[in-house]
């Protein structure tokens, strides 16, 4: 879920294959350029009350906090996450299951394309599109969010990548010097128990 998977693959060599082709898949979904229409359909539900949970707040006791390069983003994730390899200048933190494979996924990254709060209801999944996830769906989009250090637009929507399915919150968060792309995935059947901590981490993301 970073800019571009080349990357991503190079250094994440040494990693058990399941895992590997997991994270290689998730590597494209992040920010970058994209413009090709969505795959799949499905009507979205283009509505802040889809984003009800989201509640700027600080990230709870005992959480770990990962720091983008310049030191403003910051990305919490939960005990029993580990923080693993992206690409430069990006940070992911992952839940690995007993098979090798990610049930759960967080990625903070910066804006790098033509990503902006007003188009990124259809950037998003254009992009996913882009990187090779197939029947890529809009389920719900909002703009004029609030986090805790700005403003944002989000997008959930599900496709599936070589290797699995996931399901998504894909948000673009301005704040006062930067803007920042973050992710919170996971597979379908993990969703219902991991949806509570994705959208902890993305209410207590701040840029």
């Amino acid at each position: 879920m970073t800019a571009t998977a080349t990357s991503s693959r190079r250094k994440l060599l040494w990693l058990p294959g399941l895992l590997l082709a997991a994270i290689i898949a998730l590597a494209g979904c992040g920010s970058g350029s994209g413009s090709s229409a969505t795959g799949g359909g499905g009507a979205a539900q283009r509505s802040a009350s889809a984003f009800g949970w989201l509640s700027p707040t600080a990230p709870p006791a005992g959480w770990s906090l990962a720091r983008l390069q310049d030191g403003r983003a910051a990305l919490a994730y939960p005990p029993g996450w580990s923080s693993i390899h992206s690409d430069p200048g990006t940070v992911s933190a992952a839940l690995i299951g007993p098979d090798h494979r990610i049930r759960g996924y967080l990625n903070a990254t910066p804006r790098q394309g033509d990503e902006t709060l007003a188009n990124w209801a259809r950037f998003r999944p254009a992009h996913n599109g882009d990187e090779g996830d197939r029947n890529v769906v809009t389920d719900a989009s909002a703009r004029g969010l609030h986090f805790r250090t700005g403003s944002g637009s989000c997008v959930m929507d599900h496709y599936a990548t070589v290797s699995a399915r996931y399901r998504e919150i894909a948000c673009l968060v301005r704040g006062s010097k930067a803007s920042t792309v973050v992710v919170g995935a996971a597979v379908p059947r993990d969703w219902a128990r991991l949806a509570p901590e994705l959208e902890r981490a993305i209410s207590s993301f701040a840029t």
